[in-house]
């Protein structure tokens, strides 16, 4: 039986205590789409479609990330990067479980060495979002799993690897882990006399900006290692007032942050979007970094933008904004040296 869509006072009433620990917020996110169609006062028709993704890759949508989403809106930018569709299941020649081949530069378990002085760690398959055109939405996560065994493999690599300078953490997201077992990691790298920077890779101070607590932060200010802290934000309406003091605590705690965004049909492909994005994110102390092309993973065509058309995008920043707000337009090629940026060209 179909029942009738929740108004936007029921909506609000629903909802789980934005102000609780960021463990309770990401253990009740929402992770079904009739729950959230009907949370944001939507007509179930997107039901159907929605069930489709879903079975492909699971709903997983946190109230603070929620309560940005406009009600009643089923266009919303912010919507369309996590609700499920249809679409989910089409694909062309092009779409790949695996566009960056990382399964190919997997030097042991839960390490990928892409580059020659930095290596990525996978510490958990765990995000507390999934994104709908996230490229390891594929990602075998249950084989790079981190035992005990395999944790000490990974950490005599990278001690033996003396041309390693950065260690990266990511995921799914790095942030999902506890803080204890987090800061475990971090006092290995410190005991690594190689290791002089450590990057994390993470979403969570956006769609949960709770996760940045006194535990996060005393042990990112007790490490010795320089601190770069990569954000993933798409859309300036992602940045709201727990965002920036998020950011702000950790600027706080020595890290310095950055963002990447993803260029992605019907959420920032417009030029005023890019704009206020690099604006928003600059106010909050957040340096934009890099505008990644679109990759070809398998169910997210419907994300697609070209590469002419993130160029043209580039080029009209440019005329609007300071250098140091424009993004770099870059595409990771699989066995490439580096990520590699796209030339602009002349307008």
């Amino acid at each position: 039986m179909i029942q009738r869509t929740a108004t936007p006072l029921e909506v609000r009433a629903q909802a789980t205590d934005i102000n609780a620990s960021w463990q309770t917020l990401l253990a009740q996110a929402i992770r079904d789409p009739e729950t959230l169609l009907s949370r944001l006062g939507l007509s179930l028709e997107w039901l159907p479609g929605a069930v489709q993704g879903h079975r492909l890759f699971p709903t997983v949508v946190p109230e603070p990330y929620l309560s940005r989403i406009k009600p009643g809106d089923p266009h919303d930018p912010l919507l369309r990067q996590v609700l499920p569709r249809h679409e989910e299941t089409l694909s062309d020649d092009e779409d790949r479980n695996d566009p960056l081949e990382e399964a190919a530069t997997t030097v042991t378990t839960g390490i990928i060495r892409k580059y020659q002085s930095r290596a990525l760690l996978v510490l958990t398959g765990t995000c507390a979002v999934n994104c709908r055109y996230c490229f390891r939405r594929h990602f075998p996560y249950g084989d790079n799993r981190l035992s005990p065994s395999a944790r000490e493999e990974a950490l005599r690599y990278l001690q033996r690897e003396s041309g390693l300078n950065e260690v990266i953490l990511s995921g799914g997201d790095p942030l999902a882990m506890n803080d204890r077992l987090l800061a475990e990691w971090v006092r290995a790298f410190e005991a690594i006399p190689h290791i002089k920077r450590l990057r994390i890779h993470t979403r969570l101070p956006v769609v949960i900006p709770q996760r940045v607590d006194e535990r996060l932060l005393t042990w990112l200010r007790e490490s010795s290692l320089q601190k770069v802290i990569v954000l993933h934000i798409n859309h300036p309406n992602e940045i709201d007032q727990a965002v920036a003091d998020a950011a702000a605590r950790l600027r706080d705690a020595g890290a310095t942050l950055l963002n990447q965004s993803v260029i992605l049909r019907g959420v920032n492909d417009q030029v005023d979007t890019l704009c206020e994005l690099s604006e928003r994110c600059f106010g909050a102390g957040i340096m934009p970094y890099y505008l990644h092309a679109f990759d070809p993973v398998l169910g997210a065509a419907h994300f697609r933008v070209s590469d002419d058309e993130a160029r043209h995008l580039c080029r009209q920043m440019l005329s609007r904004l300071p250098g140091f707000l424009v993004p770099r337009l870059v595409r990771e090629v699989p066995g490439g040296e580096s990520k590699w940026p796209l030339d602009l060209g002349l307008a």
